[in-house]
């Protein structure tokens, strides 16, 4: 007798992985449920600024529910969103393709001829989240196209290309997108309020568009509900166990259990690598999933800066997320990001812009600054508002240094059990990189400003990452790998991971677009139902 199954698949997230996911089976006739540990947000719901931590930080044992979430782990401090559309909701909504080395990485380049079977299923990423060029620059733009023609890279600037209605400011009109199917939306206004939450209708988020035509064709999305476990089921299938509700007491939530014919995970790193591990470890869950879990770890090789400028004529918040980027050369490149004026949130986070391999270095390089610079040292820390007067620098690089993650305690987990990190293979990250600082200083010179960073990095020398990537990566078999070339876990019949920790490469760029890409590359090779 066949199993009777709640849903045939059941995805885990709703990020870029799970959206895509949950559109294409749907529209192959599959029953999709896709649950998320997040919450749905219309564009009210989104903070003004991010001092609204209960709307804007997801910390939920104190009562915060919202899109941000950041992540401190020994080796690197991890930024990662929250909510039903996942990273689309915080992300600078950048659309950049890789570059060849990419492709071709010796990770995972001989699997497959990943740059020709990946470019359409870029193209249909890029229709479906409605790419487009920035069509304007602002202050920010401008002072890193004066850099790029001070160091020889004119032609290596130009604006981003992004995933943003642009129409006319604040206008609504009917789905631009989809023929009529999608949601009405409102052109841009410029708000700079890209990463706390688009209350104006016009960023892109999956909410709009996967996962709104995947809800039109029946499948159910479901908030606030985290899965806690997955084991096999007898005869086929898969049980998934999940908690549902807003309490800060996890026993407070409903506990159920759905059968599945198969499951998506799609809880990008953070949460597909966390649960994996666990359940990895006991026999009622998943023993038998490759011992590579958890490793090959990358991230883009990040360096986050702020330049505060002492001008008040100014008003560097206006624009979107990121609206262009610089290539200092065919492995690195910058990008100035914002967020909307009021957003000041990472003010008493920040400390002057130190190199240094040891904290000594870091601490002596800090206090040699206050001592040449002790005026605008001040001025940086009591800007009366950080965001309208601060140039966030980007500044990202490939390179083949990894991490390992794995289960442990640590101050980092209040010492409970959880993710914590090891060291890997390659150079590792390090929060600084000699030229992202001389790019700095240059920002400086143009903005009468004073470079700042992170306190976690100039204190410990732990690098902050928006894109953390691998865990799950893709081998010829389970010997060098947790999935195929198709996403298959090994071992598992029915179960894929589709999301981040399956990207095997660094590819150097802001990584959402691929993760789509290789999304839809999946979903294209899972017969109609």
């Amino acid at each position: 007798m066949e199993a009777t199954f709640d849903a045939d698949y059941v995805i885990v997230g709703s990020g870029f992985g799970g959206s895509v996911s949950a559109l294409r089976l749907s529209e192959k006739g599959y029953r999709v449920l896709v649950l998320e540990k997040g919450t749905r947000f219309a564009a009210s719901d989104f903070p003004k600024s991010n001092w609204n931590v209960k709307r804007w930080l997801w910390l939920p044992s104190a009562g915060c529910r919202g899109i941000f979430k950041m992540t401190f782990l020994p080796h690197v401090t991890a930024l990662s969103g929250v909510g039903v559309g996942g990273g689309s909701l915080v992300y600078a909504n950048t659309l950049p393709v890789p570059g060849d080395d990419f492709f071709a990485a010796p990770s995972w380049g001989s699997l497959a001829d990943w740059k020709r079977e990946l470019l359409p299923h870029y193209a249909t990423a890029r229709k479906m989240l409605g790419a487009t060029k920035v069509p304007f620059t602002t202050l920010p733009d401008e002072v890193l196209r004066e850099v790029a023609k001070d160091i020889g890279r004119e032609t290596s600037w130009s604006s981003t290309d992004v995933a943003v209605f642009f129409g006319e400011p604040g206008v609504t009109v009917p789905d631009p997108f989809f023929g009529g199917a999608g949601p009405e939306r409102a052109g841009c206004t410029s708000c700079g309020g890209c990463m706390i939450g688009c209350r104006h209708g016009a960023k892109n988020t999956l909410d709009k568009n996967y996962l709104w035509l995947a809800e039109k064709l029946g499948a159910k999305v479901e908030a606030d509900t985290e899965v806690t476990w997955v084991r096999p089921r007898a005869g086929g299938g898969f049980d998934v166990t999940a908690r549902t509700g807003r309490s800060l007491l996890p026993f407070l939530r409903k506990t159920r259990t759905i059968a599945a014919k198969s499951v998506v995970f799609a809880g990008g790193v953070l949460g597909t690598v966390e649960l994996l591990l666990k359940l990895k470890e006991r026999p009622d869950g998943l023993p038998g999933i490759s011992d590579r879990l958890g490793d090959l770890v990358r991230t883009n090789s990040e360096v986050l800066m702020g330049v505060v400028t002492e001008r008040r004529d100014v008003d560097l918040s206006a624009g979107i997320a990121i609206g262009s980027i610089l290539k200092t050369d065919d492995h690195s490149h910058l990008e100035p990001v914002r967020y909307p004026a009021g957003s000041g949130f990472f003010r008493p986070l920040a400390m002057p812009h130190a190199p240094g391999d040891t904290v000594g270095t870091r601490l002596l390089n800090a206090g040699g600054m206050f001592v040449k610079r002790p005026w605008a040292t001040l001025k940086a820390a009591f800007v009366p508002d950080w965001a309208k007067y601060t140039m966030i620098l980007l500044y990202m690089r490939t390179s083949e240094g990894t991490l390992r993650m794995k289960l442990g305690r640590g101050l980092h987990t209040l010492f409970r059990r959880g993710l914590t990190t090891g060291t890997g293979s390659g150079p590792q990250a390090k929060a600084w990189v000699p030229e992202a600082t001389e790019l700095a200083r240059r920002i400086e010179k143009k903005l009468d400003g004073y470079t700042e960073s992170l306190a976690t990095e100039t204190l410990l020398g732990i690098p902050t990452t928006a894109h953390i990537l691998g865990g799950c990566c893709m081998g010829g078999s389970a010997a060098n790998g947790v999935i195929d070339e198709g996403h298959r876990v090994f071992g598992y019949e029915g179960l894929y991971v589709i999301d981040g920790s399956a990207i095997s490469a660094n590819p150097g760029v802001n990584p959402s677009l691929t993760i789509t890409a290789l999304a839809e590359r999946a979903m294209s090779r899972i017969p109609s139902r």
